[in-house]
């Protein structure tokens, strides 16, 4: 499988089917070196599910977000961010300044962390699956490198106290470049924070070899969500 999408920092967007009404917006903001096509089989799969969803650049503006959610944007609105997108949204609901009602964050980086490793091993790094290496290996969706940059802004401490939206994380239980412990302690001291590990997963867990079930993962918080924030169970074991 090879990418054909040409290199670009336009957003992307994936409507719900002609004749539904949407069920949500998300908002996805990509991690290191990623571009918004990096993404299309996540937000085809969730705008099947009638979620509309909007891929913006790694370097978009938080105006651009802003943008995407006036008053008439379907709700619930939540921002799905992946390795320092994650970061990114979590200090965009710590600051209030932005409608939201839920996150769900991925492969969550430890602020304090640095990844020193050759480029041509970063896909190794995010991912297991051989598929998807090829498109984190390819200059039009990836940017080689990248996992070494790590925004200064994105350092500075994030108070999760302010954080009172649900939250869903999702970890690769074999991520080298954020390990999960690391991630425990911000899940625990988040309000209402739920942490999901993600089998044999590596760093992006969203797009790699078990994307459906992450997915399913993702559409069921979702589904929860539009109940309240208090998430009530849709399936319940008896």
């Amino acid at each position: 499988m090879r990418a054909t999408a040409p290199k670009s920092t336009t957003p992307l967007t994936f409507a719900e089917p002609t004749g539904l009404n949407p069920r949500g917006t998300l908002v996805v903001l990509p991690g290191r070196g990623e571009q918004p096509g990096l993404y299309e089989r996540f937000g085809r799969r969730l705008a099947t599910d009638a979620y509309r969803v909007h891929v913006l650049g790694e370097s978009a503006e938080d105006v651009e977000i802003k943008a995407l959610l006036d008053e008439g944007t379907p709700a619930p609105v939540v921002l799905v961010g992946s390795d320092t997108g994650a970061l990114r949204a979590l200090r965009l609901a710590a600051a209030g300044t932005l409608r939201v009602d839920g996150l769900v964050l991925a492969g969550l980086p430890d602020a304090e962390s640095t990844v020193d490793v050759d480029a041509d091993a970063e896909p190794e790094l995010r991912a297991s699956c051989p598929n998807h290496q090829k498109l984190l290996r390819d200059e039009n969706l990836v940017r080689a490198g990248a996992l070494a940059d790590f925004p200064a802004a994105l350092r500075e401490p994030v108070d999760l106290s302010a954080v009172t939206v649900p939250v869903l994380g999702l970890h690769g239980d074999n991520d080298a470049v954020s390990p999960v412990d690391r991630a425990r302690d911000t899940y625990a001291a988040l309000a209402h924070g739920r942490l999901s590990t993600v089998a044999d997963g590596r760093h992006d867990v969203l797009n790699a070899a078990n994307h459906r079930s992450v997915a399913a993962t993702v559409v069921l918080f979702l589904e929860r969500l539009r109940l309240g924030p208090e998430l009530p169970e849709v399936v319940i074991p008896t």
